[in-house]
């Protein structure tokens, strides 16, 4: 009794989760129709749009604002070289003590 229980219990949970997942498949397909449709069909625009309105990618209006972006990432990537490259060498020139008895 309390096995057949557990059967629909697992079976009710089981059509639920397939209603659910079909249903938020059939709205984010509606979604990324019409958001293709408002942008005439173009893939690559609506990736654009997406990604300025998540904030992933910026649009500059001026030259000043695109160079002081790019010194900001170049100063960024130094940073990191200056602390990644001695963890880098010094994890490379470690000695090993079964190397050094060995020789």
């Amino acid at each position: 009794m309390a096995e057949q229980k557990a059967q629909k219990g697992t079976r009710a949970f089981r059509h639920l989760s397939i209603f659910l997942g079909s249903a938020i498949s059939l709205w984010s397909a509606a979604a990324v129709l019409s958001g293709l449709a408002q942008v005439n069909w173009q893939v690559s625009e609506l990736v654009r749009q997406y990604l300025v309105a998540v904030g992933l990618m910026q649009e500059f209006h001026t030259f000043v604002d695109f160079y002081t972006h790019i010194k900001g990432v170049e100063y960024i990537i130094a940073v990191m070289f200056l602390v990644g490259f001695p963890v880098f060498y010094s994890n490379l020139n470690k000695t090993n003590e079964a190397t050094e008895t060995s020789a």
